[in-house]
């Protein structure tokens, strides 16, 4: 494995919001690929969290890849508010969706990075139809809602299942993981094929600076190719 090609997208939801546009500067000059807004509604998913002004606030400090993960019902609703806002990229839930082409064609209208995500007990067979319209698959690694969960190992046939199918359907669609990634997990999700790694706890919450954290987890990914 070549080093740069595994991207890292660090999630604010585990940042310390009083230093949020510090810590996701840091997170910049280490290198981050774009930055993971997690967005929750109490109702999809049992917490609540950050919206539209957040991703305003974060649009005036980085020049990184905003990228909007909406863990709520009805994202079309929201659609336009947060690309307004500066979100370059939308990723919405298979479960739950009325319609799910609509959505996607939505967030392509605007112009817009589309990406689809699946629970951890979503069958993989649920993308092939919608997978030669995204740019990126999101394969959740923990059930969504919170952050500090621990990744799932039952998911790792899953991320090897969409891998094959991105192969045969869209290569240059790109494979993310999110829950649970750190120095230990991430190894596991490359191997198995994801490309994109979020992650939270282990960057903005661990016991050293983002950079460092960022580097830890480089170094571990490196690892698998030696």
């Amino acid at each position: 494995m070549q080093n740069g090609v595994i991207k890292l997208a660090p999630s604010i939801l585990a940042a310390d919001f009083c230093r949020l546009g510090e810590q996701v500067a840091e997170a910049d000059q280490a290198g981050a690929d774009r930055v993971h807004v997690d967005v929750m509604d109490g109702h999809f998913v049992p917490n609540l969290s950050m919206g539209a002004p957040i991703v305003q606030s974060l649009r005036r400090v980085t020049r990184l890849s905003l990228e909007t993960h909406l863990m709520i019902s009805d994202p079309d609703f929201f659609l336009d508010e947060f690309a307004e806002a500066g979100s370059d990229s939308f990723l919405v839930h298979w479960e739950g969706n009325n319609n799910l082409h609509r959505t996607v064609q939505r967030i392509k209208a605007l112009g817009k990075r589309a990406g689809v995500a699946i629970n951890p007990a979503t069958p993989a067979a649920m993308l092939e139809e919608i997978l030669p319209d995204l740019d990126q698959v999101l394969v959740m690694t923990v059930n969504p809602g919170f952050g500090h969960q621990h990744f799932l190992q039952s998911t790792l046939p899953k991320i090897r299942q969409v891998s094959q199918m991105i192969e045969q359907i869209k290569p240059e669609c790109d494979l993310e993981v999110d829950g649970g990634i750190d120095e230990a997990t991430a190894p596991l999700a490359v191997e198995a094929g994801a490309n994109v790694l979020v992650a939270g706890t282990s960057v903005f919450a661990a016991n050293k600076s983002v950079a460092d954290a960022m580097e830890g987890l480089r170094d571990a990914i490196l690892q698998i190719a030696h």
